[in-house]
């Protein structure tokens, strides 16, 4: 898991260097669609300025052509600051994957909220840029520019329902608390720098590396960029602002930070501990250990007492990033892998249940209390069948894609000898089923009163819904052709 097979890759200069620019591709097509959709957006009319979305669309496919003209390369490239590996095509895979189902649910709610703003899109095009430098960087500036690119336009999109108070109150909230975790993450990243001279993955592992007796510099570096990295994933302590600016934001917003943005920070972080740091695994292990416990414990509890649907599911995704961490926190292949099955599962299930919840809760998102599913299965068959699948994945039952994805990421703590780990992930999980059963619950046996507002799904939202539960399903039960991506692309 080292950057050896980088080693014979020297930097010859910026004059003869070779940039390929196949490797940042998809990066190049988004940034010049979401350009050209900021140029084309006052000079289209605004009823008509979500047709911009098509745009947006158009581009999210060329970058999946992109991603595939370097799929199975092995290289570093435009300065040596990009990796161009299997881990790095399967992370961007996921993400134009994520990208797509978000954009496709916006068209939907922009429609819904009379929201006709085309730099929306633009905004999503550029966050999804930065998730792809992320986890493909091989420099810890890019890494930090990539996150930047990410969390300014997510800033922009939580607060982009300016007219409501929570809307507003999400964003300022994310931006300062955002800023925080900036301000810990590029201090942290100066410290190592001081401690190694340099800020290319490959040089710090040498350093590393070459001097066993690590200097306090160099810990207290990688401390300070553990807490900004979790207050992007949200662990414990550092996940006071997720339920208030999950809640505050627009719903497939909410989707882009618990999947996408929470995703992105995950595998960045992945790929510094264990292509970076293998060798301090002792110290970063003995600080992840307990915040995964936190993580899970604090998430799955809060979650118990919620009424409001988007709260209830904002806990529930801290809870999964626990889950996550434990993968991590593993610190081996089975458990790099088992992050990768986990991340597409939870994605799954999560843009599905979030699909349900914006189109139950109709315009201004009225209907976002667990009460107001009361009898929801019995009037609208698809969305109780539908949502009732997606919650019974997160609570991880077998047969689901959930199930198989907490089995790999405990399996890899097994490995690890982590068992006091495992034992309180299985508790903490055993706690989670009993809120995500109470909605379907509410479903099928809750007394429904009679709508003001009946409930239209759109064909689009059908059939998202419909994948959605296929793959959610299919994961649980066939589970190796994922597997098998997930294997090669772990081995950095």
């Amino acid at each position: 898991m080292g950057s050896s097979r980088f080693a014979n890759l020297k930097f010859t200069g910026w004059s003869t260097v070779d940039i390929n620019y196949t490797a940042v591709l998809p990066e190049i097509i988004l940034s010049l669609v979401g350009i050209s959709i900021m140029l084309l957006t006052p000079f289209v009319p605004r009823e008509r300025q979500t047709h911009l979305g098509y745009l947006a669309l158009a581009g999210l496919v060329l970058a999946f052509f992109g991603v595939a003209m370097g799929w199975g390369q092995t290289d570093l490239a435009f300065f040596e600051m990009i990796f161009q590996d299997d881990f790095g095509q399967f992370c961007k895979t996921f993400f134009l994957f994520v990208s797509t189902v978000i954009l496709l649910i916006s068209m939907n709610y922009l429609e819904q909220e009379k929201l006709f703003q085309g730099e929306f899109f633009a905004l999503l095009l550029f966050a999804t840029v930065g998730m792809l430098f992320m986890t493909t960087s091989a420099d810890l500036i890019m890494t930090f520019v990539g996150l930047e690119v990410l969390s300014i336009s997510t800033y922009i999109l939580a607060g982009f329902k300016e007219r409501e108070r929570k809307s507003s109150e999400a964003a300022w909230k994310y931006f300062l608390l955002g800023a925080f975790s900036t301000a810990f993450l590029l201090y942290g990243i100066a410290f190592v720098y001081g401690a190694t001279g340099s800020t290319k993955y490959s040089k710090i592992a040498e350093a590393i590396q070459a001097s066993p007796d690590y200097s306090l510099i160099l810990l207290v570096g990688v401390g300070l960029m553990l807490v900004g990295f979790g207050f992007k994933v949200s662990l414990a302590p550092f996940h006071a602002w997720t339920p208030d600016v999950y809640e505050g934001a627009p719903i497939p917003i909410m989707a882009l930070l618990a999947v996408a943005s929470k995703g992105a920070a995950l595998l960045a972080l992945a790929r510094i501990l264990y292509q970076v740091l293998p060798d301090l695994s002792q110290q970063w292990q003995t600080i992840l250990w307990p915040s995964a416990v936190l993580t899970m414990a604090i998430g799955n509890i809060a979650a118990l007492t919620q009424s409001n649907i988007k709260r209830m599911l904002a806990y529930s995704s801290i809870a999964h990033a626990g889950y996550l961490l434990v993968g991590l926190t593993a610190h081996n292949s089975l458990g790099t892998q088992g992050i990768l099955f986990y991340l597409v599962a939870y994605a799954l299930m999560t843009l599905g249940a979030l699909t349900v919840v914006q189109i139950v809760g109709r315009r201004e998102e009225q209907y976002t209390t667990i009460e107001d599913y009361n009898g929801l299965g019995y009037r609208y068959p698809f969305l109780g069948i539908a949502l009732s699948v997606f919650l019974i994945s997160l609570a991880g039952i077998p047969a689901t894609a959930g199930f198989m994805g907490k089995l790999f990421v405990f399996s890899a703590a097994v490995q690890s000898q982590m068992y006091g780990l495992v034992v309180i992930a299985l508790v903490t999980s055993a706690i989670g089923i009993y809120y995500y059963l109470r909605v379907i619950v509410s479903m099928y046996m809750g007394e429904f009163k009679k709508e003001e507002i009946p409930i239209t799904i759109s064909m689009p939202m059908r059939i998202i819904l419909t994948l959605m539960v296929l793959g959610t399903l299919y994961l649980g039960i066939l589970p190796g052709i994922l597997l098998n991506l997930a294997e090669e692309a772990a081995s950095f």
